[in-house]
């Protein structure tokens, strides 16, 4: 664009683009003022400031998709104000009004798009003072995490000893033993859980081993399996790949799994007659995509960003770190997740994650 304009200033220039200056008396005035006698390649000009208008109507198009409100607004009014000087600079190419209508264009341009910039930097600096309220919570909750461990280590201790010492006594069936079992693996999994928060508060590393997802997935869903019967809620797993390896850590995966059932679980309204999660897994090039939808309530389009931040929850009963933590440990698997769509009939959320390429490997 800055190419192509450049070539059309300089043709400008040229007798190709303008020929000279005229004399121009408007309607009989007494001062007349000079008016451009255009070149033969006036129609390149034409063409340009006709492409200028595609671009404006195309950032107004893309601002719809965007999640940042601040920006979606200053660009989509951008675009508007901008159209409005576009207009006024058309006038440029009438001897009648010329004279006078692109500098009244400049300047109510100029006011609004100065306007714009102040909210936008208030906007932001009104962000930035929030982001610095949650980061003080956040230290707050280390402090606190780091006290919690040791409590949560010592109470899992004395389960995982109740649990032994009942499994190897005798007269429980196999139903009761299959049941002791799923508490000696969560047990474990707490383990692995409380392991990995103690390694991240002390050095901020996580170390990352080859792991099959698609078994991740379904001990997630097995941990999960009491609540999901509770409220009758119907699971549907689809994956196209026998061998789907990925270098992960298998505790905290697990962990984000577990977070997002939970999720989808409460947001699925008990009188729902169509209550299920369906996972999906495929393979884009290097990335592994994991879709995952529920036929829940939805999650209004101006919360589809602020979800993954801490501390704003949009249950009464919530603390807003489920989310909050499942970004965090997806992105330290070199991913993302987003919310590719949401409403009254579910939540569609996509998970990224990089088959290979992670840095901290054993």
């Amino acid at each position: 664009m800055i190419f192509w304009s450049t070539v059309i200033y300089l043709i400008n220039w040229t007798s190709l683009g303008t020929k000279g200056l005229y004399m121009v008396n408007k309607n009989g005035a007494n001062t007349p003022f000079l008016f451009p006698e255009y070149g033969p390649l006036i129609w390149l000009y034409i063409l340009h400031m006709g492409s200028f208008l595609l671009f404006l109507i195309l950032i107004f198009m893309m601002t719809k998709g965007m999640v940042n409100q601040n920006i979606k607004r200053f660009l989509a009014r951008f675009s508007l104000y901008s159209l409005l000087l576009y207009i006024f600079g058309f006038l440029n190419f009438s001897p009648g009004t010329g004279g006078i209508s692109s500098s009244i264009g400049v300047i109510i341009f100029s006011t609004l798009i100065v306007m714009e910039f102040i909210k936008l930097g208030a906007n932001i600096k009104a962000n930035y003072y929030e982001i610095m309220e949650r980061q003080m919570k956040l230290d707050y909750t280390g402090n606190l995490a780091g006290s919690l461990i040791h409590e949560v280590k010592n109470a899992n201790q004395i389960i995982k000893g109740f649990s032994q010492m009942l499994n190897a006594s005798a007269g429980m069936d196999k139903k009761d033993k299959a049941y002791l079992n799923m508490i000696e693996k969560t047990s474990e999994h707490l383990d692995d859980l409380v392991d990995n928060y103690k390694t991240y508060l002390k050095s901020s590393s996580t170390t990352f081993k080859k792991e099959n997802l698609e078994s991740i997935i379904r001990e997630s869903l097995a941990f999960s399996q009491a609540i999901l019967t509770k409220h009758q809620i119907e699971v549907e797993l689809l994956n196209c790949y026998h061998s789907l390896d990925a270098y992960v850590n298998k505790a905290n995966l697990k962990q984000v799994f577990i977070n997002l059932i939970k999720n989808s679980i409460e947001a699925i309204p008990e009188d729902r007659k169509d209550k299920r999660i369906a996972i999906r897994i495929e393979v884009d090039r290097e990335m592994i995509m994991i879709h995952f939808k529920d036929t829940g309530t939805g999650i209004g389009r101006e919360h589809w960003e602020s979800v993954f931040n801490p501390f704003l929850s949009l249950k009464p009963e919530g603390m807003g770190l489920g989310l909050p933590y499942v970004k965090k440990i997806i992105i330290e698997h070199l991913g993302n997740i987003r919310i590719v769509e949401s409403s009254a009939e579910g939540t569609h959320f996509q998970i990224e994650i990089a088959q290979n390429g992670i840095l901290n490997m054993d």
